[in-house]
């Protein structure tokens, strides 16, 4: 008896025994949060490749827990790629928490135990506890986190984003589920049945570099990967029915998990499960496990590749971070055709089976409606407490701002402010005219916000007047645009 129970121990320690809470329960209910949280503390205890980081404490008061997976102590070999895997941003998408639970698992067993020598993993199973106990989209405020990385104001995505910006990870991936089954494809007759639809980075101010590598490389490898797991995969194709409107690849919008990221020239993906039509407990066993095999691919992929993404991503932030002034950097962005069709996989209502249809009104191209010039930097009034309050949680580096004789200054001029389209949504779209002081600054004390930084496009997205991405497009800013008056925000060209 001494000799079983010793035996059980050693497999336990070895990451053998554990189970997920999903398993179980044998696959027929969602993990809880205290069953993820007994389960996560379980498995540091039994393994030195892991260590458990609180980066945030949900609005209603729930930790919200990073495994970071390391050999040899998480970010000090900085020779070793740094991949980032969050999950369940949307408390009624649970699949994706389920495939970061047995994620873990599967990485902390010997057969995985190569992967450290080149790598340093962090998973965040669940980014939304509170939305996830009552499976309901938003977090506790209400919010939805992934429309919440541009300002910041959630201490779920803010947390997030302090430990991006502690690790600078080189790979990311934010998971979802989509469904599939509204009203408007059940009455076109089909809809989507892809297990894992993969999502790309497409704002154009991301490195061209990082995208074709995207996409000419890892999406035919995840696709051909997942296959061999018996997961059908497909780019992210949102939009539609085709009758009725375009299919795209996404959103180019930096207020989400990616591109967020993805903005600051990181190697970043967006995954979509399959959801259940009761969007809780159908099908949890498959979901999970073609959750987690999309995760691993990307693990997989990474360790393949580690010196060709650690290159690419570092050449490409060193050019970010350089900043040329006098670049354009696109702030209003639209989807178009390319005269190419798309072979979209769906499911037939009629006939109960997949299919492949042809889309015409297929707009996959990203192009830019309106360019500004980059410039050195931006002066904020220290007044505006709520830009300065912002930078801060964003990480962004600033300083006092002390006039030079050799700065010149430009200032916007709001002249109307009218509304624009943008993917479905009425945002605010304001004529501006752009006039140069010289050298001659406005009563005031400033802060100087320098774009010469990583995050260097998102700062410009961010604060241009006219950004269809930007601060003023958000109620929480919208007092920033007065027509008649001039904008805050100053310019150093």
């Amino acid at each position: 008896m001494k000799t079983i129970l010793t035996f059980v121990l050693v497999l336990s320690v070895l990451g053998f025994a554990q189970q997920t809470p999903l398993e179980k329960n044998g696959h027929t209910k969602i993990t809880s949060y205290p069953e993820l949280v007994s389960f996560i503390k379980e498995l540091d205890s039994s393994s030195s490749l892991m260590k458990t980081e609180v980066i945030a404490r949900s609005v209603e008061g729930r930790d919200i827990y990073a495994a970071l997976l390391s050999k040899n102590g998480f970010g000090k070999d900085r020779s070793k790629i740094r991949v980032l895997i969050f999950c369940q941003q949307h408390g009624n998408e649970q699949g994706g928490k389920e495939g970061g639970l047995l994620l873990i698992r599967e990485l902390l067993k010997p057969a995985s135990r190569y992967l450290f020598n080149k790598m340093d993993i962090a998973i965040v199973p669940q980014m939304n506890p509170d939305g996830a106990e009552k499976n309901t989209r938003r977090n506790g405020d209400t919010m939805d986190l992934n429309r919440n990385h541009l300002i910041l104001t959630e201490p779920e995505t803010i947390g997030l984003h302090k430990l991006f910006d502690k690790y600078l990870f080189e790979v990311t991936m934010d998971v979802h589920e989509y469904y599939p089954f509204g009203d408007s494809w059940k009455d076109f007759g089909y809809r989507l049945n892809n297990d894992l639809e993969i999502g790309l980075t497409s704002n154009i101010n991301v490195s061209q570099n990082i995208l074709q590598l995207s996409r000419n490389d890892y999406l035919p490898f995840i696709e051909k990967y997942l296959a061999t797991h018996h997961v059908t995969a497909f780019e992210y194709s949102p939009g539609g029915p085709p009758e009725g409107d375009y299919i795209r690849h996404s959103t180019f919008d930096i207020n989400d998990g990616r591109q967020s990221l993805g903005i600051q020239n990181t190697f970043s993906f967006i995954q979509e499960g399959l959801n259940g039509t009761d969007a809780l407990n159908e099908n949890l066993k498959h979901r999970a496990e073609s959750q987690m095999y999309g995760m691993r691919g990307l693990i997989d992929y990474a360790y393949a590749n580690k010196d060709k993404i650690k290159s690419l991503v570092a050449k490409e932030r060193k050019e970010l971070i350089k900043g040329k002034a006098g670049e354009k950097v696109a702030i209003q962005l639209g989807h178009f055709p390319d005269g190419s069709k798309l072979q979209l996989p769906l499911y037939s209502y009629k006939t109960g089976k997949d299919t492949v249809i042809t889309v015409n009104n297929f707009h996959p191209l990203v192009k830019s409606l309106t360019d500004v010039v980059r410039p050195k930097g931006y002066l904020i009034p220290k007044s505006c407490s709520e830009l300065i309050a912002w930078a801060d949680r964003q990480g962004i580096k600033y300083k006092e701002y002390k006039k030079n004789a050799a700065d010149t200054y430009e200032q916007y001029f709001i002249a109307r402010i009218d509304s624009m389209d943008f993917e479905g949504d009425t945002i605010v779209n304001p004529d501006v005219q752009l006039r140069k002081l010289q050298n001659e600054l406005p009563a005031g004390d400033y802060i100087f916000i320098p774009t010469a930084q990583l995050k260097n496009n998102l700062i410009i997205i961010g604060l241009e007047p006219k950004s269809e991405l930007g601060l003023v497009t958000y109620k929480k800013y919208e007092h920033l645009l007065k027509k008649g008056e001039n904008y805050p925000v100053l310019r150093i060209p």
